[in-house]
């Protein structure tokens, strides 16, 4: 199968990291990171597992990703910068 946006995933989807793409998108911090680097920095490295543990609703925007042992929200425009080989179910 090939990889999706995290973003595009919905509760109870399970998969794992495969790549984080640099958007270049600055975040406006004294470093001048980006969103990847910054998803980099928190774990969001290829072959960690991820799981969609809950979605606000309405909208479904943050959502709360479980990433190896520690849980996560995100917007759903920064979950697009992460891509995912999901689980079959």
């Amino acid at each position: 199968m090939s990889p999706v946006s995290l973003a595009s995933l919905r509760k109870g989807a399970r998969g794992v990291v495969i790549d984080v793409r640099d958007d270049a998108q600055s975040l406006g911090d004294e470093a001048h990171s980006t969103l990847s680097r910054r998803l980099l920095e928190l774990g969001f490295i290829p072959g960690e597992p991820i799981e969609v543990v809950e979605e606000i609703w309405p909208g479904g925007d943050p959502i709360a990703v479980r990433l190896g042992c520690t849980t996560f929200a995100l917007r759903r425009r920064e979950a697009g910068a992460v891509l995912v080989a999901v689980e079959a179910t």
